[in-house]
């Protein structure tokens, strides 16, 4: 895995992004969980704020005397406790104290059961301190009464703006002229006899309280206070399961965003290693202007520079080589002169000498044309054309073709069926017969070649038992002009061309050529691998 990290860039950004993914996700459910608290919180504020309010109008309206008597009978009745401290005892910080001051109630749970409410007095100073157990129904039943109250003393002008300023978002307290609607004969008879009825509305788990008030001298009218909802949180299942479906979709489309992004990178990156291996006409699509559109028209244009480059070599050493033969082809002919007019036997055999340099020099051009040319048809992507070659024909005419240079050696073609294969016939032969005089010339006694069919491709062997090349030279005798000092010498002849000549061959046709040791004849095996897609 840490392998597979360490080549893929792919799985390197993905996997980060998905680290980053789960840690948003942790994130996002410790920010729920706060949201969740800070709601509940604020329920509870809420909830409390119609009864700290009447509560705190109630004391206020009474005589200081009379207050500490009716918080202890009140405080009784509802199983509270109450009472009246002063601002500066409860050592408020700054928001706490602002949040009184705008007539707001504090919460604060000493136990999972216990309670205690806050609510600043009107006139400021004083804050009424409400502790209780639990809420019951002989609580909610004896605020109803204590709301009855409040408002039976009230004017009646005065008790729907009164009233107004009593409720809250989440228990509303109102007041109607007529009975309510939703209870029969029988709760209204009750309501009547003074008797505060409670409702459970189980659709919408909650709870409404109704009572009759009759003012002195005027006309009943019926209180309903609620209903007050219980406070529903979002079920933790369904929260983790909407985390997960966002994470879920996010992955997908950061996937298919990094996934194409990978997949421009992995055409920038073939069009690369065919430009590395010749194919100088390759080119990268460009298909928007961001950083990777910028980046495959650098790759073009440094693509076409090289391509340049490389033809003007190409097309100057073409050039010189040409121009080399007018004044080779000179000096044969001076040299065949002064040969017809000499007739020294030691003039004759100088000339001779110079006559020999001269064919070497030929054919050294002719090296140099060759592997421009292929240099030139690859630089300018022209592609081999392939034919059928039935190969072991063309292995025993190269054999044939060399046999009167190397009358000293051992040339076989191992025994075998007939292999053919679609390449370009010139060039082919060219590589063979390279390979095989190249053989020839470091052999002591024996030249073997191989041919081997297979499903795929198609390999061709030259073995030798000469001195074989070293495993640190293997890959430098494929360069041009590269020869060797030691085990195969400049003794053996020529010009350090044809192996490169081989290389360029193989490479235009998709192909391979390397070196090893031959496992039989102990010298040099050199191997060229043909695929079957030609």
């Amino acid at each position: 895995m840490r392998r597979a990290l360490a080549d893929s860039t792919f799985l390197r950004v993905y996997v980060m992004l998905a680290a980053t993914l789960v840690l948003a996700l942790g994130v996002a459910m410790s920010g729920m969980t706060l949201i969740d608290k800070i709601r509940i919180e604020h329920y509870r504020e809420t909830l409390a704020e119609a009864p700290m309010n009447l509560m705190a109008t109630m004391i206020d309206r009474l005589p200081r005397s009379e207050r500490r008597q009716w918080m202890e009978e009140r405080s009784e009745a509802l199983d509270i406790s109450m009472s009246i401290v002063s601002l500066s005892s409860l050592s408020p910080s700054y928001f706490t104290r602002l949040r009184l001051q705008r007539g707001g109630v504090l919460v604060d749970r000493d136990s999972p059961h216990d309670w205690r409410f806050w609510r600043l007095m009107p006139g400021g100073g004083a804050v009424l301190q409400v502790a209780l157990s639990g809420l019951s129904e002989r609580q909610l039943r004896g605020l109803t009464q204590l709301s009855g109250e409040w408002l039976a003393s009230l004017p009646a002008k005065d008790r729907q703006s009164s009233l107004d300023g009593l409720s809250s978002g989440d228990l509303a307290v109102s007041i109607s002229q007529s009975p309510p609607t939703m209870l029969d004969e029988r709760h209204l008879s009750r309501l009547a006899g003074g008797e505060v009825m409670m409702q459970l509305l189980p659709e919408h788990w909650s709870v409404v309280l109704f009572m009759q008030v009759s003012p002195p001298g005027e006309a009943p009218f019926w209180l309903t206070v609620g209903p007050m909802a219980s406070y529903e949180a979002l079920p933790p299942a369904l929260l983790a399961s909407m985390l997960v479906l966002l994470m879920g979709a996010l992955a997908i489309v950061i996937y298919l965003i990094v996934r194409g992004i990978e997949a421009r990178m992995a055409r920038l990156e073939m069009a690369a290693t065919r430009l590395a291996s010749g194919r100088l006409d390759t080119r990268v699509k460009v298909e928007s202007g961001d950083f990777l559109g910028r980046v495959g028209m650098a790759f073009n244009g440094m693509a076409s520079q090289v391509q340049s480059l490389l033809r003007a070599q190409q097309d100057m050493i073409r050039a010189v080589s040409h121009e080399l033969r007018t004044p080779v082809a000179r000096i044969r002919f001076a040299v065949q002169m002064v040969e017809d007019m000499s007739e020294d036997a030691l003039v004759r055999r100088q000339l001779q000498g110079v006559d020999s340099d001269i064919d070497e020099l030929d054919d050294l051009i002719d090296e140099i044309l060759t592997y421009a040319r292929l240099d030139s048809e690859t630089i300018h992507g022209v592609d081999a054309t392939p034919e059928p070659v039935e190969l072991r024909d063309t292995c025993e005419r190269v054999i044939d073709a060399l046999m009167p240079l190397h009358g000293n050696l051992d040339v076989q073609l191992a025994a075998g069926p007939e292999v053919e294969i679609h390449a370009d016939l010139r060039y082919l032969q060219r590589a063979i017969q390279n390979l095989v005089a190249n053989a020839c010339r470091h052999a002591r006694s024996r030249v073997k070649v191989s041919l081997y069919d297979e499903s795929r491709l198609v390999r061709v062997d030259v073995e030798d038992d000469g001195e074989g090349v070293p495993p640190e030279a293997r890959q430098d005798i494929f360069k041009p002009f590269a020869r060797l000092d030691d085990s195969r010498t400049r003794r053996s002849g020529g010009y350090g061309l044809g192996l490169s000549i081989v290389q360029k061959v193989m490479a235009w046709h998709g192909g391979s050529v390397t070196v090893d040791e031959s496992p039989t004849l102990q010298g040099a095996r050199f191997t060229l691998i043909i695929p079957r897609r030609f």
